[in-house]
Formats: structure tokens, C-alpha cells, sequence
């Protein structure tokens, strides 16, 4: 499996009264990652919205490991699993610049048209994919 890496700085805007990332805002660093990862492989997922191929979470997992901080830099190192049928699932890894594990998630997707009922992953997106 291919790991892509894509780089967050934490903005006071990200962080709760503490100082620390606000726990939902990894939600947010896994799409820009997922997203960065699919365009690296030459899937918009913009261009195939406008066609009527969208990838919906269906199951997000978050495995908190330790905090980050404002100011901070995070690596998001995301692996894509083999898809079957109409799912595709995103692993992620979240280290800060010394290395240490902040973060461990995963997100299960399923492909669905403009009225979200599923359908099969296209064969352009699986050959780019796989």
C-alpha cells in the first residue's frame, strides 16, 4: 500500500480553550488528507461530484494518542485499503515534527450517486486506485 503525506499547521482556530486541537477538528485534517491523497493519484473528487459519483463516511474511528498544540506541525501519513464493491476506507497516522503518535483513525466510505443510493466504484477510479 502506497502512504501518502500531507502536512497541517495548528491555528489558534483549531484548538479548544486549552490550547489543544479541538478533538473534532481531526475529522477535518483526515478529509484534506484523503482528498490530497486521491487527487495525487488523479481522482477529484470534485470533478466525479459533478458527475454523480460521491464518497459519503459511513464509520469514522479516532484513537486519541496524545495532544497537539497551537503552533504545532502534524504529518498525516494516510493509506488507502484495497476497495471492494462500493467501499473504499482511509487509514491515518497523525505525529508531530519530533515523531510522536498524536492521532490513529480510519474511515470507512462508501461510493453513492447525486441521491446517495450506493453504487459500484467506477473502473477509472479502481484503476487509479489499486
Amino acid at each position: 500500500m502506497k502512504t501518502f503525506k500531507t502536512t497541517v499547521e495548528i491555528y489558534y482556530e483549531d484548538t479548544d480553550t486549552g490550547g489543544v486541537v479541538y478533538y473534532a477538528n481531526y475529522l477535518k485534517f483526515f478529509e484534506r488528507a484523503r482528498t490530497r491523497a486521491l487527487k495525487e493519484l488523479g481522482v477529484d473528487p470534485a470533478k466525479w461530484m459533478r458527475r454523480g459519483v460521491v464518497f459519503a463516511v459511513t464509520r469514522a474511528e479516532v484513537d486519541y494518542k496524545g495532544p497537539a498544540e497551537y503552533g504545532d506541525r502534524l504529518l498525516i501519513e494516510t493509506e488507502i485499503e484495497p476497495p471492494k464493491g462500493a467501499r473504499l476506507a482511509f487509514t491515518y497516522r497523525i505525529t508531530k515534527e519530533t515523531g510522536a503518535l498524536v492521532v490513529k483513525g480510519r474511515t470507512n466510505m462508501a461510493c453513492v450517486n447525486g441521491k446517495m443510493k450506493p453504487q459500484r466504484i467506477p473502473q477509472e477510479i479502481l484503476d487509479k486506485i489499486e
